[in-house]
């Protein structure tokens, strides 16, 4: 489809210059020229190397300029001779080259499609349409995963991200920004929350250990259909920032998981503060020390089992009995009750919450 862009280029523009011009694929393939014996010939004595350095190549026969935003020169204008006329001719081509290659990706490119329905920045009525148009499987399930990355290196995150996933008709690994990598990626009905933590697991531990990439990867839903794509990458985003306040030591959060975090997160600030007031108002919750709240912690992560909970923490039964009643001293509530011991747990994430003041999408 390319090439027939490129050659409305040169017949566009083919009389009005006395040379031999076209353009050159990836593979060393005429697939444009003013000269039509010319197309499809393999060109013998250029290599694409010869652009590695900069992008304008001579020989004694034609003057080289790649175009485009590869890293690898890809396409490539060509125009017979080598002086100074050839080199502006070449100059004045790759540019109209490259307006023709923008306009032909914004329009034809499936990364580029999917980017835009995460954004929302396509209308729901042009979503089908444009799948039709791109040939692009729409009815499949896909869930998106965002990577955030918190470490600068010398590796290019989103390149390493990519080479994880070369099935560019399932996949889809795109650049949202600086910081944060979006995976779309095809399941089936069987695929659970555990083997897309599995899979995000394996990205972390290969950013971190083969490039000392940090990141922190949230996991949305599973959709089917591409329309829903928007929600599960807001879910993914939501996963990440509630991770960073509830579960700052995860590296993957999914937001299936994330309870009543996700609550928590969506609730007006003021409303949180007028529930703070109202569980502590005997006592502030910055009254206790430092043990006292890491025995909650413990009496928690253990199911509110005190022999449990005394056995982890390598006190007597006891002591932590002692413990807990100070604290229903401080707070009126009775961690050893199920209905206290929620209240106060929803009462320390909503502290968090407070304190972290999250950025909300």
């Amino acid at each position: 489809m390319l090439s027939k862009f490129f050659q409305s280029i040169v017949n566009q523009i083919g009389g009005s210059l006395d040379r031999t011009f076209g353009v050159i694929d990836e593979s060393s393939t005429i697939i444009a020229c003013n000269r039509n014996d010319k197309i499809g010939e393999v060109t013998k004595n250029f290599s694409h190397n010869n652009l590695l350095k900069s992008s304008m190549y001579t020989t004694d026969e034609y003057t080289y300029k790649s175009f485009g935003t590869h890293i690898y020169p890809g396409y490539v204008v060509f125009v017979s001779g080598n002086d100074e006329i050839s080199k502006n001719y070449a100059n004045l081509i790759s540019v109209a080259m490259e307006n023709t290659l923008k306009h032909h990706n914004e329009k034809y490119d499936k990364s580029n499609f999917i980017k835009n329905i995460l954004l929302d920045n396509v209308l729901p009525g042009d979503i089908y349409l444009k799948s039709r148009e791109l040939k692009f499987n729409s009815d499949v399930n896909r869930v998106c995963l965002i990577i955030k990355i918190n470490s600068k290196s010398d590796a290019s995150a989103y390149e390493v991200v990519k080479g994880l996933f070369p099935d560019k008709n399932k996949d889809f690994v795109i650049n949202i920004n600086e910081n944060n990598i979006a995976l779309v990626k095809e399941t089936s009905k069987e695929t659970t929350t555990k083997d897309l933590e599995k899979l995000a697991t394996s990205i972390v531990d290969t950013l971190s250990g083969e490039y000392y990439i940090n990141s922190v990867i949230g996991i949305g839903t599973p959709v089917n259909g591409i329309k829903d794509l928007a929600k599960s990458f807001k879910e993914s985003q939501v996963a990440v920032e509630v991770g960073k306040v509830f579960d700052t030591a995860k590296s993957v959060i999914s937001y299936a998981n994330l309870g009543i975090a996700r609550l928590v997160y969506q609730l007006p600030t003021t409303l949180c503060e007028a529930f703070l007031k109202e569980v502590f108002k005997r006592g502030s919750i910055e009254s206790m020390d430092q043990e006292t709240l890491f025995t909650i912690q413990k009496f928690f992560e253990n199911s509110l089992n005190v022999s449990e909970t005394s056995r982890k923490l390598f006190v007597h039964r006891n002591t932590l009995v002692y413990r807990l009643e100070k604290i229903k001293k401080i707070t009126g509530l009775d961690l050893r009750e199920f209905e206290d011991a929620i209240v106060f747990k929803v009462a320390l994430m909503v502290k968090k919450y407070l304190v972290s003041n999250p950025i909300k999408y």
